[in-house]
């Protein structure tokens, strides 16, 4: 039995029909939450990195100069600034980044990306790639993504133009 469906056909039975579609998707969306994120965590796990810490790898090794401010990176992964703090300072003691003052402007503090942490970021990617991205469990990728682009969107989050469709 699936249990979302058996929820779905409960909130119908209460007489809950208008919001019976939208809590078995909010429900799915959540159940498939966790089920990714223990793939992505199983992928991430010999490379002593959680995705949140791989993810301020990867963004700062995407970026020309190796570094970002750390407000900067907050916004641009869509996190709260202690959360950021927490992920740079677990890969500042596992000698993959290093914070440092800008020359110029000692207010701000730049997270950096060091050797260490440009191997680990690219062999972790690697095993992203292989072992999650290439193969996520359905062949509609781009039509969901699109779907799910449009539920952001409706939240607040600023959804732009699709590089490989033109959407």
């Amino acid at each position: 039995m699936d249990p979302i469906r058996e929820a779905q056909r409960q909130w119908i039975a209460h007489g809950w029909d208008a919001a019976a579609d939208g809590m078995a998707l909010v429900t799915s969306l959540a159940r498939v939450h966790q089920l990714v994120m223990e793939r992505i965590d199983a992928s991430l796990r010999p490379h002593d990195l959680s995705f949140a810490r791989y993810e301020v790898l990867r963004l700062l090794a995407f970026t020309h100069g190796g570094e970002l401010p750390m407000a900067k990176l907050g916004s641009r992964l869509q996190v709260h600034p202690a959360s950021v703090t927490s992920a740079v300072g677990r890969l500042e003691k596992q000698s993959l980044v290093r914070r440092a003052r800008s020359e110029t402007d000692r207010r701000v503090v730049l997270a950096a990306i060091t050797d260490e942490g440009r191997e680990a970021v690219e062999a972790a990617t690697v095993s992203l790639n292989t072992e999650v991205f290439e193969k996520p469990g359905i062949e509609e990728v781009r039509e969901l993504t699109a779907l799910l682009s449009q539920l952001r969107e409706a939240s607040g989050d600023s959804v732009g133009t699709s590089m490989r469709t033109g959407e």
